[in-house]
């Protein structure tokens, strides 16, 4: 046998000359794979990790395309220990590495307002953020930064400088740009717009004298406004090239940067329609190279935790988007983090949609996920559900609960949803208790719900009255005393038909094609 590639003779399908022709598989000995740059610590931040950090935003490179090189800064190259205990900072890091810069500002101001973060911390996340900004156009905001960080009243000459240039590029755009954007304005010419984009073009330069550049100016305007931070005025200018242009890389390009500027401009709505846009894109442009589908969707399923979270339509869809097994594959194969907010959004939706078979079939999944990623990737919420649903155990199912409380309160997007999530996992807890036990004991159950006797009981009470479980309260013994009917063997009988029934007709149709 022959251990290395070079070894091959040259008439051998997989030798090293044939790599171009259809019988090509793949290289017996694979060139060694470049070393990723390296990580923050999970245990602590320090200086050296933030410059790290830095170095590895400056190479993030959305669809949008507008990551600029980042300079490392004097200040960030100590080595004094910042202690990250719980590990938040090395899982933010895991987020921010595959978000646009501009997304990740809010992710690293939101820090800044922790109640109980150190100076030496703040001092870190505020040059974090001048280093992420610094090389945009949002000048203003990078200036008073760098005062602050600095102690100084002054901004150094180039910002003064770049300052000059923005605004001077800025009214030249706005001049190149008047001319198509008053007819888009002007409700007579709109009206007579069709759905072909080639016939439109023609129209406005027959009618209106309307080149291709004006309409490449939309796009390069919609970039500009963006990088100074004019979120809404680029997502307008974006939707109008869009609407326009020919040019579909730059339309699939004008789409994402569309998704971000909604996102920032905090329109939940608009945000949402766009992820649909974006994710067709992914589906129908995209499927003939699943590297790049695998790539598209890591950024999509961290683009779209935004809405998710912060907009009540969103979520029952975008929980289906997240368990359709390209997306759910993709979370398994590259983002397993990800399981944090699936789970989260999992858990609270138990009272939007009532217990309902879809319920019933999304906790199922969640819970065969977490099972399956368990050596991968584990945190308090997923490492609650496997305690309470793989493993069933009660006291470490509590344990979890109340470590995945203090992480949810400091996480960015879970953070409004705590109490929330603490409600209804006290449900389910409380749910599959109830399921294996006849008679309990409300302190014990008060005890595993982390709630006073008290508290437990009124807990109780509501629970039997909400889920109309057949169960009855003993007050003088302290008990619930649970009636759980046996099934009838006729009606197991019939279940176990179904399920191979339908198997059957799926195995019939496999079978058939």
């Amino acid at each position: 046998m022959w251990s290395k590639i070079e070894d091959l003779p040259s008439g051998h399908p997989e030798h090293e000359d044939n790599q171009d022709l259809p019988g090509y598989i793949f290289p017996l000995d694979l060139p060694p794979t470049p070393s990723p740059p390296p990580s923050p610590s999970n245990d602590s931040l320090t200086r050296e990790n933030l410059r790290i950090l830095q170095e590895q935003l400056s190479v993030v490179v959305n669809e949008f395309d507008f990551s600029d090189a980042m300079a490392s800064d004097k200040a960030t190259n100590g080595s004094d220990p910042v202690d990250d205990p719980t590990g938040e900072y090395a899982f933010l890091n895991k987020l921010i590495l595959r978000m646009d810069r501009h997304l990740v500002f809010p992710l690293l101001e939101h820090k800044l307002g922790s109640e109980d973060i150190s100076q030496e911390r703040y001092d870190d996340l505020k040059q974090a953020i001048y280093q992420l900004l610094k090389n945009t156009n949002m000048i203003d905001y990078v200036g008073n930064l760098y005062k602050e960080i600095y102690k100084t009243d002054t901004i150094p000459p180039d910002y003064v400088k770049k300052r000059e240039e923005v605004l001077s590029q800025l009214a030249k755009f706005e001049e190149e740009s008047a001319h198509l954007t008053n007819l888009l304005n002007d409700e007579s010419v709109t009206s007579q717009l069709r759905s072909d984009k080639v016939a439109n073009l023609k129209f406005l330069e027959e009618q209106h004298g309307v080149t291709q550049q004006m309409v490449d100016n939309l796009y390069d305007f919609g970039r500009f406004r963006y990088q100074c931070g004019l979120y809404p005025e680029a997502a307008d200018l974006l939707y109008r090239f869009r609407v326009l242009s020919t040019d579909n890389d730059k339309v699939v390009k004008a789409t994402w940067g569309k998704l971000v500027c909604e996102i920032l401009g905090e329109e939940w709505e608009n945000a949402l329609e766009e992820v649909e846009k974006v994710k067709e894109h992914i589906e129908t442009r995209l499927f003939n190279n699943p590297r790049a589908q695998l790539t598209a969707r890591e950024a999509l399923v961290h683009y779209a935790l935004f809405p998710f979270f912060n907009y009540e339509p969103a979520r029952e869809k975008l929980t289906e988007m997240y368990f359709s097994p390209p997306y759910i594959s993709s979370v398994q194969t590259v983002c397993p983090w990800i399981l944090r907010y699936l789970a989260a959004a999992v858990i609270t939706n138990r009272a939007r949609m009532n217990n309902s078979h879809n319920y019933q079939k999304q906790v199922k999944d969640l819970v065969r996920v977490v099972k399956q990623e368990v050596y991968e990737y584990q945190d308090p919420v997923t490492e609650f559900v496997k305690a309470l649903y793989v493993d069933f155990d009660f006291e470490g199912a509590q344990k979890k609960l109340s470590e995945a409380e203090a992480i949810l309160r400091g996480d960015f997007f879970l953070g409004s949803s705590t109490d929330a999530f603490m409600e209804s996992a006290r449900h389910h807890i409380s749910e599959s208790y109830c399921k294996i036990h006849q008679r309990i004991d409300i302190k014990d159950l008060s005890t595993r719900l982390g709630l006073s006797p008290s508290e437990g009981e009124k807990w109780i009470v509501n629970l039997i009255r909400d889920t109309k479980v057949d169960a009855k309260i003993d007050y003088q013994a302290g008990t619930v005393v649970m009636n759980h009917p046996p099934q009838s063997v006729y009606q197991q009988v019939i279940e176990k038909t179904k399920g191979a029934f339908f198997r059957t007709q799926v195995l019939s149709a496999a079978v058939a094609k």
